[in-house]
């Protein structure tokens, strides 16, 4: 049996190995763009280019002259007009690459203690202002800045606590419009005035405020952390994406998740094995 007719039929193991490595690398890729792009006007686009595309091969199939010509040249309108149509998406994943957030999951690491308390401090605002149906727009930002939309806001650079947040929206208040701004723990600016969402698809009921929290988060990786004034409500933005109707333990959750405040296992072993003595025991 000619063993040259074989090899061309059974595969090697490194051949094997490097095409599912190569399978895995771009279903991860479309994977990771498919989320980004998820719950977005970008979603609605590819559908359309989808059926447009599976419509071009129907044509090429019945060899439709006219059509087939009519199709290449939508083709090149939409080769130029693509990038200036999916510009907040082309962006965000750049950011996202440009950061490594884009092939990795892990989150942002903060210290402990401090992040936890600007996460109590955040929710229990929350819950206050929401119980009093007070609007208030927060926003954290992450490793995206967003310095361009701070400067129409107000220095603070204060340490962050519900009692100031709560005083900072109280309505008629000189910094209660806008957004605060918390960045590296700290309350950064307030009575910020952010970009809006131009995203056809929200809620028409969705106002100003939560406009705003979503373009921010659109634009960047920040988070937003709105209350609306008319029901109360609590939500929370990130990706352009808006969760609505939370209470303050869920806001708490969600928070901690996003920012990584989570014990480092090493710290975590280190008190579990390697306790300090007592007092009494000294």
């Amino acid at each position: 049996m000619d063993l040259s007719l074989l090899s061309g039929v059974i595969a090697s193991p490194w051949d094997i190995i490097r095409t599912l490595i190569d399978i895995a690398i771009v279903a991860y890729v479309f994977y990771r763009i498919l989320r980004l792009i998820s719950g977005t006007r970008a979603e609605q686009l590819l559908k359309g280019l989808v059926l447009l595309l599976g419509f071009s091969v129907i044509i090429s199939y019945l060899n439709l002259t006219m059509v087939k010509w009519l199709m290449e040249k939508l083709w090149i309108i939409f080769a130029i007009t693509l990038p200036i149509v999916f510009q907040p998406e082309l962006r965000r994943l750049l950011e996202q690459i440009g950061r490594g957030s884009f092939f990795s999951t892990r989150k942002m690491e903060a210290s402990l203690n401090n992040s936890e308390s600007m996460i109590r401090s955040i929710s229990d605002a929350a819950a206050v202002l929401s119980r009093n149906h007070v609007g208030a727009l927060i926003i954290i930002t992450r490793e995206t800045g967003i310095g361009e939309y701070m400067e129409s806001g107000t220095d603070l650079d204060a340490l962050v606590s519900a009692a100031l947040l709560i005083n900072i929206f109280v309505p008629n208040s000189p910094l209660h419009d806008g957004a605060v701004v918390i960045s590296n723990l700290r309350i950064e600016k307030a009575a910020c005035f952010l970009p809006l969402s131009d995203n056809p698809y929200l809620d028409s009921e969705l106002g100003t405020r939560h406009r705003a929290g979503i373009g921010i988060t659109e634009v960047s990786d920040a988070l937003a952390v709105i209350v609306s004034e008319e029901t109360g409500a609590i939500s929370i933005a990130k990706e352009g994406k808006l969760q609505r109707h939370l209470d303050d333990r869920t806001l708490r959750d969600n928070l901690t998740e996003e920012l990584g405040a989570v014990i480092d296992w090493r710290t975590n072993l280190k008190r579990r094995w390697f306790r300090e003595p007592d007092s009494e025991q000294r």
